[in-house]
């Protein structure tokens, strides 16, 4: 029997998670062990994910909690060593990029425990993100390298890696959003909300070049502005955004603008119901480029890069930046031509963690 430990701690490793959880129990070969180390931890930020998402609980939690970034990666792999020895796993899978993504696998790493990053190999070449810096730390001292997209191959050859060590498994996003599909139809929170399908937008906004600088910020909200004249917006605010929001003053004009619905962080199902919906898609998330490419609704990142291209190239997504005058202008764009044409990226199937179960599996 194969050992390992699954290490999640924010709201996207919880989606990339679950998959995997399923797939290891149904070989009857890999013993599973699931690590949330608490980097998000709160009622709607974690545990109503894993409701949702029918995620076991976590057998062991580290409720790390918030902090900069040094001293919360310090304080995972702190508190994630002592897991490590006792537990004594085959494999430490991490997921994803965030903090706890690149603590623990330095962790596992310096105990001599083998690493297997899901979602290896992503880049989107801009240094000053804190997740690329992550996804290059944890890309480099990893074993094994799974890989959601064509790209992820490409760059992690360019950099040296054996081939040997990289697999393209596909999107366990979308394990995640083709399982549970069927029950986020069955969500009311259209009605709960009073919207009309396909008669507003989505914005999610957390990244700290967007949220963290009054001008940046402030540019996005004139852009808001603009839209919500045409249709309403629902904004489900993360914490740090909506703490910031305040901090500088724009809750008054936030406040102002009509249409525009500012609830808590919504659960998995509720909020891909109302991304389905909707006629459009403004975020500066990774994960929902994916998401909406499969559903096929448009997508405005505002952002100046992506480490995901695959959801241009094939998808719905677009780059606009920050900036107002080009926000407005692609959602001109989208509002006249409609969607582009589209096409689900290769082995986004829905069976990308079946892939990840057999090379386990395999090891076993």
């Amino acid at each position: 029997m194969l050992k390992v430990i699954c290490v999640c701690g924010a709201r996207p490793n919880f989606m990339k998670i679950a998959p995997l959880v399923a797939a290891f129990k149904k070989t009857g070969r890999i013993q599973t062990v699931i690590v949330h180390t608490g980097q998000h931890y709160d009622e709607r930020m974690s545990q109503l994910f894993f409701k949702d998402l029918g995620i076991p609980e976590p057998d062991i939690n580290l409720e790390v909690g918030s902090g900069t970034h040094a001293g919360q990666t310090a304080e995972i792999m702190r508190r994630f060593e002592p897991v490590v020895i006792e537990q004594r796993p085959d494999w430490v899978i991490v997921v994803g990029d965030v903090n706890s993504t690149i603590a623990c696998a330095l962790v596992a790493v310096k105990l001599g425990v083998k690493v297997a990053h899901v979602e290896a190999g992503l880049r989107s070449f801009d240094r000053t993100m804190p997740e690329e810096i992550n996804r290059l730390l944890t890309d480099s001292i990893s074993d094994l390298l799974l890989v959601s997209e064509p790209s992820g191959v490409e760059n992690l050859r360019r950099e040296g890696v054996a081939d040997e060590k990289v697999h393209f498994v596909g999107n366990v996003m979308i394990d995640t959003l083709m399982k549970n599909r069927a029950r986020a139809d069955a969500s009311r929170i259209l009605e709960e909300m009073k919207l009309s399908p396909k008669r507003y937008a989505v914005v999610t906004l957390h990244r700290p070049s967007n949220v963290d600088d009054a001008g940046t910020l402030g540019s996005i909200l004139t852009a808001f502005e603009t839209i919500a004249r045409e249709m309403a917006i629902v904004f489900p605010m993360h914490p740090r955004t909506r703490k910031n929001i305040a901090a500088m003053g724009l809750g008054e004009r936030l406040e102002a603008i009509g249409g525009l619905h500012t609830p808590e962080p919504l659960g998995y199902l509720d909020f891909l119901k109302l991304m389905a919906e909707s006629a459009l898609v403004l975020t500066d998330s990774g994960g929902i480029q994916e998401e909406t490419t499969i559903l096929g609704v448009p997508c405005l990142t505002l952002r100046e890069n992506t480490e995901r291209p695959v959801t241009i190239s094939e998808g719905t997504n677009r780059l606009t930046g920050p900036q107002a005058a080009s926000i407005l202008q692609a959602y001109a764009e989208v509002k006249s031509a409609g969607l582009q044409k589209s096409r689900r990226p290769e082995l986004w199937d829905g069976q990308a963690a079946e892939r990840i179960a057999s090379i386990f599996a395999a090891l076993a």
